[in-house]
């Protein structure tokens, strides 16, 4: 059938800001998926415990007072978040995530802000996955197609509808959808087993890094650093 047929769990946040180190989590979905089709899902609201920019707040809708009117304590929505996301690894299910080094650093730094377990030890000290990442995959597999790569370009591209694009639920269900969407289009990743895929996005992600950055050293920056580690950033220490 190909791992694009069965379970997947589509995991979004929404956050204060767009360093992974420092933004905080504000809102958060995850989402059970089967063809790309919604089954189960579990949404947070978060208080922050910082202001919320205003920026921030114009793209995913929610304000500083919203947030402290109506949001749980970070601590409990991270400690849940993380939960749900290694009990799906335990078994083996497929966490879906766009862009996931993004979202997937962030909910460290926020584990480890809060005194938490990380994510690999909840998994045993083993290895944090599998996860499926259409923003890696779609550029490896498709290196020279023109234009951006956003969740909103890329579900152009692949035929997926998102009419509320920057809503945790409607982002996390995009990923998937186009997830399946590539899959279908490009026979040879539908075909790999899902840690096979995994290996395969590391590998693909810290090539598309070395590259950018060779890129940026030439053209902008001489001292420029592109991380190229997948699905984890480093944290400062």
């Amino acid at each position: 059938m190909g791992w694009h047929r069965e379970l997947l769990v589509g995991f979004d946040l929404e956050t204060t800001g767009t360093d992974p180190a420092e933004a905080r989590i504000v809102t958060a979905a995850v989402i059970e998926a089967v063809g790309g089709e919604p089954a189960r899902h579990r949404e947070w609201l978060a208080d922050p415990g910082v202001p919320i920019p205003e920026e921030a707040a114009a793209i995913h809708g929610v304000t500083t007072e919203r947030a402290a009117a109506e949001g749980r304590p970070a601590r409990e929505v991270v400690e849940e978040i993380a939960a749900a996301l290694a009990g799906y690894w335990t078994a083996g299910v497929p966490v879906v995530a766009y862009n996931a080094a993004f979202d997937l650093t962030l909910l460290a730094a926020e584990l480890r802000r809060h005194g938490l377990p990380s994510l690999a030890d909840r998994l045993g000290g083993g290895e944090v996955g599998p996860i499926v990442d259409p923003y890696t995959i779609d550029r490896a597999v498709d290196r020279y197609r023109k234009g951006r790569r956003t969740l909103v370009a890329t579900c152009g591209e692949y035929g997926v509808a998102l009419a509320a694009a920057h809503r945790a639920d409607a982002d996390a269900v995009a990923a998937v959808r186009v997830a399946c969407a590539l899959a279908e289009r490009h026979a040879g990743v539908a075909e790999l087993e899902p840690w096979t895929l995994h290996r395969n996005q590391v590998s693909w992600y810290a090539r598309w890094a070395a590259g950018y950055q060779k890129w940026l050293r030439r053209e902008r920056d001489p001292e420029a650093v592109v991380d190229g580690n997948w699905p984890l950033r480093a944290l400062p220490s």
